[in-house]
């Protein structure tokens, strides 16, 4: 019998922000809420980068008691427990993909599993290993929503007590990529900012602190004053209920 591996765990770290209720991911949190219904207790979660597949996945495993474990570290042959396996899709080893696969089915353990495919998409040689991914139930995501950007970009400012005034939202989020860790790393290098400058985050400071990451295709277009409202072609909405 092949010898068995200490399991990676995937650091807390990695994923910290909750899920926010919205319409991209309304589908998932259907299938979330009932694990009784995944088909051999085994489910995927499938959708872009910065679908928030990762929050999702984090919430559900301390709500049902999973093991976090990360794809691109599984190795050897895992023991079956009920498992969260972020990053499925780039599982390290494909043997360890399908041994964990059958651990959790023969044990009767929750499997939950996340990645940018539906996992009959996924990449596998070995013939049983596709079989179980093609018998996995898929649960998609979709493209995060204006008010869950705008949600999420207010939610961290407030976790940081970072007061940025909604025209300057606007701004940022007509800028900024459309993903999650775009928005976290934007917080953070305007907190920094805005701390060692002493005064409040302005579309000035976030041009020079967010070089690189925000688009910079309409800036040759004439200013605003920092007060005067921006278009930003983002939809006015309120933060709407935060997990």
């Amino acid at each position: 019998m092949p010898r068995q591996l200490p399991l990676p765990l995937l650091p807390r770290e990695a994923v910290e922000i909750e899920p926010i209720p919205d319409s991209s991911n309304a589908v998932a949190r259907t299938w979330l809420g009932d694990p009784t219904s995944w088909p051999a207790g085994r489910l995927a979660l499938h959708g872009p980068e910065g679908s928030g597949k990762s929050a999702l996945l984090a919430q559900a495993a301390r709500r049902l008691g999973l093991r976090r474990l990360s794809g691109p570290a599984l190795r050897g042959v895992p023991e079956g427990a009920p498992t969260a396996l972020d990053d499925a899709d780039c599982a390290a080893e494909e043997p360890a993909l399908f041994h964990l696969i059958n651990a959790c089915a023969a044990g009767g353990h929750l499997l939950l599993m996340a990645g940018r495919e539906p996992p009959s998409r996924w990449e596998a040689h070995l013939p049983d290993l596709a079989s179980r991914l093609r018998a996995t139930a898929a649960a998609p995501l979709g493209q995060p929503t204006d008010h869950l950007l705008r949600a999420l970009l207010a939610r961290h400012f407030a976790r940081r007590q970072l007061r940025v005034e909604p025209a300057v939202q606007d701004w940022l989020l007509a800028r900024l990529p459309r993903e999650a860790a775009a928005l976290a790393e934007a917080a953070a290098r305007l907190d920094r900012a805005a701390l060692a400058d002493g005064g409040g985050v302005t579309r000035a400071l976030a041009r020079v602190c967010l070089a690189g990451l925000i688009d910079g295709s309409g800036e040759g277009a004439p200013e605003e004053d920092d007060d005067s409202v921006a278009g930003s072609g983002v939809a006015s909405a309120s933060m709407g209920t935060l997990l």
